[in-house]
């Protein structure tokens, strides 16, 4: 039978995505790349913040009409929307056939069986502990799921009630996947979690983010290793001279710190203070004068006064992050956060959001201005003509300090081919708040 399988939400889902395209291939289904000619359709949906889950509803009723059509046998939602609201899903979409957990992909033509059988409400989990026959859909880099589930429990957020509780992958498990990865021609292996600077503590009682790092840069062909989602409390100075000394781990890490204001982080239930934040920047940096620190924003949470975003302002201003992303505060049902007091207007929440990110475009402008005659090792990520014009072929391309996905690009021109993956110098003569635009080194 043809499967059109659709991945929303984050690179953590894409990965339960490729595990799940993968099983199915090896049961004998046939994987369709269009909705409209597949007969069963799979949405592995987010459910994460509102605006997650208004697109998760959006494209099953999308694909709803392919079946009122004719051309589907069954629809099935799997993911965080599928956990959090399966009975009522069920209830209110009757387009949709079954609800299914990630897990029980791992029996496919048992998973298929079930849809086809009438409406069903069957959880099976969350993921895939074995991962090593995914049909990657990324060139050159892929995401490594190293844990599961969330242990901080803070206050705005719901991936512990839809996840559940923090759990480690065995280290072999992940060295087996990346190196089934890296024979599939992938250089950089992107480390994704809730919180990846837990990593083993559950497993090993003790953290083994920095050992996982380590060997999995044994595995020859990787070159690049990224650090996404790292809580940062916990980025201990092992971690850090783990980043520093391994010359395959990226100069890069993603910390999101959500808020500066102490009052703020209290009631976010987070345990870091801001004056730890400035120290770990200044660790990180002083260990790293070329690292790249990407985090993310949240304005407007539960009273949050002006002074307190202010201060955040403030922080962003002196912090000087090279990558940042905000959020307008979600109010997630089922929070503490949901039902705390002094709940922010909308129209605020956007204000502060532009006011952090015009900052922010500013400072990104001071940073790239000075790559300005540098020469970066980058990685190809594609061609972006059909046909070469007369110089050349117009590329782009990312070096350590830019993670796929969510980073800025570098431009730059070539008279010969080169394929995705391949890694290449540039040199950079211009730059603008994202991108960089540079010229090949032959």
């Amino acid at each position: 039978m043809k499967i059109h399988v659709l991945s929303l939400g984050c690179d953590k889902n894409l990965v339960d995505s490729e595990a799940m395209v993968g099983l199915l291939g090896m049961g004998g289904f046939s994987i369709e790349a269009d909705p409209a000619k597949a007969e069963i359709v799979i949405v592995n949906t987010c459910g994460f913040i509102a605006e997650a889950t208004r697109e998760a509803i959006q494209s099953i009723m999308e694909m709803g009409k392919l079946k009122a059509e004719g051309s589907l046998k069954a629809l099935i939602v799997t993911g965080c929307l599928a956990a959090r609201y399966k009975e009522q899903i069920l209830s209110e979409m009757p387009e949709v056939d079954a609800v299914l957990g990630i897990e029980e992909f791992s029996d496919p033509a048992g998973a298929i069986a079930k849809a086809l059988s009438g409406r069903v409400a069957s959880f099976g989990g969350e993921s895939l502990d074995s991962c090593a026959n995914r049909a990657v859909s990324t060139s050159g880099y892929a995401y490594l799921k190293i844990a599961e589930g969330c242990d901080n429990r803070c206050s705005y957020c719901t991936i512990p009630s839809i996840k559940g509780r923090y759990r480690s992958r065995e280290m072999e498990s992940l060295l087996e996947e990346a190196r089934s990865l890296a024979d599939q021609g992938i250089r950089e292996i992107v480390l994704v979690a809730q919180d990846t600077s837990l990593y083993g503590t559950d497993l090993y009682n003790e953290p083994k983010l920095p050992e996982l790092m380590r060997k999995l840069s044994e595995i020859e062909d990787v070159e690049w290793i990224r650090l996404l989602y790292a809580y940062p409390e916990r980025v201990t100075s092992e971690i850090i001279d783990e980043m520093a000394s391994n010359p395959k781990v990226c100069h890069y890490i993603d910390i999101p710190i959500q808020h500066a204001a102490d009052t703020v982080l209290g009631r976010m239930g987070r345990r870091g203070r801001r004056d730890e934040l400035e120290a770990l920047l200044l660790n990180l940096r002083e260990a790293m004068p070329d690292i790249a620190v990407r985090t993310t924003l949240i304005v407007g949470f539960p009273g949050e006064t002006e002074e307190d975003f202010k201060c955040l302002l403030d922080f962003v201003e002196k912090a000087k992050f090279d990558k940042l992303g905000v959020f307008a505060y979600s109010q997630e049902e089922g929070t503490p956060a949901a039902s705390m007091p002094d709940q922010i207007d909308e129209k605020v929440k956007e204000s502060r959001k532009k006011k952090v990110m015009r900052l922010q475009q500013r400072v990104s402008k001071e940073k790239n201005k000075a790559l300005v005659g540098k020469t970066l090792k980058a990685m190809v990520d594609g061609r972006l003509t059909a046909e070469t014009g007369e110089e050349g072929f117009v590329y782009c391309a990312r070096s350590q300090r830019d993670c796929a996905g969510v980073d800025g690009m570098i431009f730059f021109n070539s008279p010969t081919d080169i394929l995705t993956g391949e890694f290449v110098e540039v040199e950079i003569n211009k730059s603008g708040a994202h991108d960089l635009y540079g010229a090949l080194v032959e």
